[in-house]
Order: C-alpha cells, then structure tokens, then sequence
C-alpha cells in the first residue's frame, strides 16, 4: 500500500472534507428548490447505472442523508470538523482512501440488492422497479458514522460537548454509536425487503472502518495509528533539526552587538560614510565613529 501512496499520493483530493461538506450544501438546495425532483436522477441506482446513466455512481453523494434544519447545521460543521482533525494526524491519502473505500462499498452493497430484487420477484425488470423505489435509501449517513467511528478510535481521550454542556470522551461516544448500529442492524434484519436494504448499507458503509481498523491492524504500518506514529516521529525529529540550527541574524549593530532576532523592534541602518559594509542599531547610526 506504501508504494501506491508513493504513485498515486499526489492525486489526493486536499480539505476533502470540505469537498464533502460543499456536496451536501448543493444537495440541500436542490431538495429546497422546486427542482428537488433531479435528485432522483442523481440518486445511487445500479439498475439506472447498468443502463447507461453511469453519472450515477458519483452524483449520489450529494443525495441529503435526512431533512434540512439547524441541527443539520451543527451536524455539518461537526463532521467536517473531526474530518479535518483526521486529515491532519492520518494525511491526505490515507483519509481520501477511508473515505472513497467507503462510497465504493456503498455502490457495491447497492448491486447486491439489485440482485437480491431480482431473485426475489424472478424478474431484472421487476427489481429495476423496486430500485426507483427504494434508490433514496443509499445515502452518505453510514459512511459519515465511520468518520466518527474513525475519529473515536484515533483520538479516543479527546472530549466533546454533549447537547453543548456536558463533557464526555469520544471513546464513550464512539461505543454508544457502535452499540446503536448493531441495534439498527439487528432491527433491519425483522423488516422485510426495505430492512435488509438497510442491513446491507449499514454493513458496505462501514467496512472500511472494520478493515482500517481491525483486518489492518496489525499490517505493515499502514494503519491510521502507525501514521499517526510516523507523523509525530517526522514531527519530532524536523523539531530536534530546527533547534539544532544555529539562528543567524538578519540585521547585527557593529557596536553594542545586538541583533535584530533579539530586540525585533530596533531599527537598523547601514552607514555610508563607513569603509565597508557595517551596519548599526538606531542608537549608534549617528554617534559611532566612521570606519575609514
């Protein structure tokens, strides 16, 4: 994995999650506009997809996971938030891939239910139906959950505020949120046809934390904790080097010495009746005596 950072690293998408934030915002206003109804004709539908409308497997992503209001607002700036914290401590690369790894999944859990329709009612046709029913249904709300599941593992001593005021670690939050999807999960699996539509994108959307974090564990460094470590080691070592450096001054006074990394708001001026290049300090411009 290593080597295709070392070829592909350079085609990472920087601020991703901006990128993604900025998605969601177009998404909104069309679902606002009396043109919501092209939202249908962007959704992740692999019957419309096989079909020619390939656009499709991208434009899903501004798909609105839920209703637009205030909260939407503070859950916004909160994902894009901890997204940001794990661009810095993971890098560009490593988050571009968590987080395509998990639209890709997402597109491949949507072909699955089209073959699961398309046992089910004997039909290709009959599935493509009940495809346009359900397309609304693959949305970025999982994959946003295993940002947060990736932020709780990271950074699991950090804390938030809870409604604003209470202070809770996110590593308690982060069990909550996993306790809730097995839940979820479990439930879906008793509601028929649409249940098992949502069993499946709860599964696709977070198999690239199962795998980031648990198959890649113990791999060969490529885990976001063993990036982490490598960061905070190049981190360290960039700062020994630095403090090592010895400073040299830009501006030096020829006869008290100081310099201007010490006292940064003394002026300082070369003189021109000087034989040579000395330069002085404000004080001793006009009082020093000429070098010939």
């Amino acid at each position: 994995m290593g080597k295709l950072e070392q070829k592909f690293g350079k085609y990472a998408i920087k601020n991703l999650s901006l990128v993604l934030v900025v998605c969601y915002a177009v998404g909104y206003l069309i679902m606002m506009t009396p043109l919501s109804y092209l939202l249908d004709y962007l959704a992740l539908n692999p019957y419309r997809i096989l079909h020619g409308e390939v656009w499709r497997i991208i434009t899903w992503i501004i798909i609105p996971p839920g209703g637009f209001g205030l909260t939407t607002l503070i859950t916004l700036f909160f994902y894009w938030s901890i997204g940001r914290s794990l661009e810095h401590a993971w890098g560009d690369w490593l988050y571009n891939v968590y987080i395509f790894a998990g639209f890709f999944f997402t597109v491949v859990g949507s072909f699955l239910v089209l073959g699961y329709f398309a046992i089910k009612t004997g039909s290709y046709e009959a599935a493509g139906v009940l495809m346009e029913v359900v397309q609304r249904a693959f949305s970025t709300y999982y994959v946003n959950m295993s940002i947060f599941l990736a932020f709780a593992a990271t950074f699991p001593e950090a804390v938030v505020l809870l409604m604003f005021f209470i202070p809770i670690k996110v590593k308690w939050l982060g069990f909550i949120y996993g306790a809730f999807l097995i839940y979820e999960f479990v439930l879906a699996l008793f509601n028929g046809s649409l249940g098992f539509i949502t069993a499946v994108v709860i599964v696709v959307s977070l198999l690239n934390f199962l795998i980031f974090f648990f198959v890649k564990r113990k791999g060969s460094g490529f885990s976001p904790r063993a990036r982490m470590k490598q960061a905070a080691r190049r981190h360290e070592y960039s700062s020994s080097i630095n403090n090592a450096r010895p400073v040299i001054a830009k501006h030096k006074c020829a006869i008290c010495g100081r310099t201007s990394e010490e006292y940064p708001d003394l002026e300082f001026r070369f003189c021109s009746k000087c034989n040579g290049n000395y330069e002085y300090c404000s004080e001793h411009l006009f009082t020093h005596k000429h070098v010939e």
